[in-house]
């Protein structure tokens, strides 16, 4: 299946007229662009269709948008990093252990006085929690018993139908009946690896990887293999298959939209291609679908449950990093493997919290949640964007980051050389943070990369901080007499 031409569109018509008034000369850096309004009176067009060629402006970094004042150019052939090279780790797995540099980065996270550089989620200002609030005052008077009686095991009826009506969104059928609801996303994962694994089983993940599923691995004593992940188009489905004919693993964790840390978000056709290989070989896949919602194009994307006709894709997700993180309100929609799960999940915690299921089924109900996520999109895409301007101006000189299409994080690959665990310890005295890149992996790579979290409120203090660190990574980058 060919991707389709997307220069048929209106709105990539109107971008590129201005892209090219840009690229030539006749929008100077500074210059403000022609409202909304403007646009739509002069191409005869939607204020949404204007809108989409601001956005893909702005995601070529071509534009940016100033609050209360419109969009202005803001264009440097020096403004943009490049995109790192597809990993490469070892073939064999690992068993592996970060824990302790984990631990170092974890324990900071609830320090106040630190910038939570060093999570994957969105501050608190960036979420609704007056209306979650006001939703948890009506869920107690709805609910039998004011919430605290146990649910029934698969969760909240009335959150698994709107689970099943937002899948609709990625092509997806799913009925309320084939949902379970879990404490969070990796609740699910979890749930979902003993489903399908045994101990001294080995899965295949992408390379870099969450730590959060490192540690999950490690905890339930399977192995794992690292698979080559390119940062825009994700894992690479010839390592994939390859480990799947030769029956080196026993299943496969994929995140196949915006993957954490690189951002890479999988082409729907090799979702539908890694699908096919699961169902060829029999391998379960595994998807964590956490963070498919957060997408800066036009629609979501597909998930590799989309292509599932079999039942061996076990879906999962969660508001955790969208909606509400304290409320572990995720799930699953495990295929043929729902017997498995649903046991697995009454051994080891019987039913989930009831009232706050409630309060997640009210929000996607009633469109608030379509509403808050349009605004989060909005604010994270410009976040990432400004985040690009502050490593390319900031950083040491090679500096090569993602250009993540959705998500939270921003990868950054500094000079070989740099060791960013001990870059943490500096950045953590002069109260700076962020992730290393050695605590995605089971291997000794990524020792001179780091993750930085852009789901925070952008103002002069972040900005200040990002280029703070951006000196501290020149004055290492000195000290090994490589040039800045």
């Amino acid at each position: 299946m060919k991707n389709k031409d997307i220069s048929h569109f209106t709105y990539v018509r109107i971008a590129r007229v201005i892209e090219q008034q840009i690229l030539n000369g006749t929008l100077r850096t500074g210059d403000k662009l022609p409202s909304l309004r403007t646009i739509c009176r002069e191409y005869g067009v939607s204020q949404n269709t204007a809108l989409s060629a601001y956005y893909y402006l702005e995601n070529k970094l071509l534009i940016t948008p100033r609050p209360q004042s419109g969009y202005y150019v803001c264009y440097s052939r020096t403004r943009i990093p490049a995109i790192p090279d597809a990993s490469n780790p070892s073939a064999v797995p690992n068993y592996g252990d970060t824990k302790f540099l984990v631990r170092s980065v974890q324990n900071t996270m609830s320090d106040t006085e630190l910038l939570p550089l060093s999570l994957s989620a969105p501050v608190n200002e960036l979420l609704p929690i007056a209306k979650l609030n006001k939703g948890l005052i009506q869920a107690s008077r709805d609910l039998k018993g004011s919430g605290v009686a146990y649910d029934r095991v698969e969760g909240n009826e009335r959150l698994r139908r709107q689970i099943a009506r937002w899948a609709f969104a990625m092509e997806c059928n799913l009925s309320y009946q084939d949902i379970i609801i879990t404490g969070g996303c990796l609740n699910a994962l979890s749930f979902c690896l003993m489903a399908t694994t045994q101990k001294g089983n080995t899965i295949a993940m992408e390379s870099p990887v969450s730590y959060g599923m490192l540690q999950l691995a490690q905890a339930l004593g399977v192995k794992v293999l690292e698979l080559p992940t390119h940062p825009v188009t994700g894992v690479d489905l010839n390592a994939l298959e390859e480990a799947m004919k030769t029956g080196r693993i026993n299943a496969c964790l994929l995140v196949a939209n915006f993957g954490n840390p690189l951002g890479s978000c999988m082409p729907d056709e090799n979702k539908r291609i890694a699908v096919q290989l699961a169902e060829k070989y029999n391998i379960p896949l595994i998807e964590n679908d956490l963070n498919g919602d957060v997408y800066f194009g036009q629609q979501r994307p597909k998930s590799c449950k989309t292509y599932d006709e079999s039942g061996i894709v076990l879906w999962c997700g969660s508001v955790s990093k969208t909606l509400a993180p304290g409320y572990r309100v995720g799930w699953t929609a495990p295929g043929k493997f729902k017997d498995r799960v649903q046991n697995i999940k009454i051994a080891h915690c019987l039913a989930s919290t009831s009232i706050t299921q409630e309060v997640i089924a009210g929000f996607l109900e009633t469109g608030r949640y379509e509403n808050h996520l349009r605004k989060l999109r909005h604010v994270l895409h410009g976040n990432a964007l400004k985040y690009a301007g502050v490593v390319a101006n900031h950083f040491p000189e090679g500096t090569m980051a993602t250009r993540p299409q959705g998500g939270f994080v921003l990868w950054v690959e500094l000079p070989v050389g740099i060791d960013t665990a001990e870059l943490y310890k500096s950045a953590i005295a002069r109260r700076l943070s962020f992730a290393p890149g050695r605590i995605f992996t089971l291997q000794n790579q990524y020792n001179n990369c780091m993750r930085l979290n852009y789901g925070l409120t952008w103002n002069d203090t972040l900005q200040s901080q990002l280029i703070a660190l951006g000196n501290l990574a020149k004055t290492k980058v000195r000290s090994l007499g490589i040039p800045v």
